[in-house]
């Protein structure tokens, strides 16, 4: 994959995580994953749209008022790729979390493992 291309599925799997829309989250799930797409962390995981897209949905719950940001990367080799971002309340400015996120690119393009690991929010 070209960089240019491991940059767009990155800032489209940014886009999903703060897309508050149902209809267009899930669209945008379907365009950044593949069909058996999986996501895990330390504190949830989800497979396939409907389950990343409830993982993500409740994630939004959890944290209203807050959105997601590329704040290192994409730095890629191979079929892997990684980067960091930090998720940011909106009106404060405060970090609420930051992580590592360590995905697996499919021959189309699309991410078929992501693996998230939680830093200390500085």
């Amino acid at each position: 994959m070209s960089t240019t291309e491991i940059a767009t599925v990155v800032d489209d799997y940014i886009a999903v995580w703060n897309e508050a829309d149902p209809a267009r989250r899930r669209e945008l799930i379907a365009r950044t994953w593949t069909e058996q797409g999986t996501y895990v962390d330390p504190l949830m995981a989800g497979e396939g749209v409907e389950g990343i897209d409830a993982m993500i949905a409740a994630a939004q719950a959890q944290f209203p008022g807050h959105r997601f940001e590329l704040t290192f990367g994409p730095d890629a080799h191979n079929d892997v790729v990684r980067f960091t971002w930090t998720l940011i309340a909106v009106e404060s400015g405060e970090t609420a979390a930051v992580g590592v996120d360590f995905a697996t690119v499919a021959p189309d393009g699309r991410l078929a493992a992501v693996t998230g690991f939680l830093e200390p929010a500085a």
